[in-house]
């Protein structure tokens, strides 16, 4: 799995890395995080448009998102689904994950969230990294796919969507 702190990956514009303080506490956060439905509830792309699975409890676990690239307009991929599968997990502090798809090569792109606890909520860093992926995406030039943007939309989304997680029993 991609080093969550890894600079290099930062400096070679391979990485994608926006943050944000959330009004909830890590655990709310998290909650949200190892729940397929959040990550759709949350993305600010577009593409995401249901999921299947239970609750994320440790690395190596895994979730289907079905999909839908027509969001972005770039590719006709129309509806498909991918397997998301969690590389890093450390309770209410980091979560990452590759997606695993039909195409072949798999692409090897990764993406997570650090949490850190701050005063009044959470720090949320989101990271995107691609300095990974397979030499025959690479060589296509289409990354990064989701832009900083993108992925500062989402943790405005997320920052709206958290507060039932607030409430909820997060075990």
């Amino acid at each position: 799995m991609t080093d969550p702190q890894a600079p290099d990956a930062a400096e070679t514009g391979e990485r994608i890395e926006v943050s944000r303080i959330v009004r909830a506490d890590p655990a709310a956060v998290f909650a949200l995080l190892t729940d397929p439905q959040g990550h759709v509830a949350i993305d600010s792309s577009g593409m995401l448009m249901g999921a299947d699975g239970e609750r994320v409890t440790a690395a190596g676990d895994t979730f289907v998102v079905h999909m839908d690239r027509e969001a972005l307009g770039d590719v006709p991929l129309g509806e498909y689904d991918v397997t998301v599968t969690i590389g890093d997990f450390e309770q209410d502090r980091l979560i990452s994950w590759s997606v695993l798809g039909k195409v072949r090569p798999q692409i090897g792109h990764v993406y997570g969230y650090r949490l850190t606890p701050v005063e009044g909520g959470t720090e949320v860093v989101s990271f995107y990294d691609w300095s990974d992926i397979h030499p025959e995406w690479r060589a296509r030039g289409i990354f990064p796919v989701i832009s900083e943007a993108s992925l500062k939309a989402t943790l405005g989304i997320l920052a709206r969507t958290v507060a039932p997680y607030r409430r909820a029993d997060h075990s």
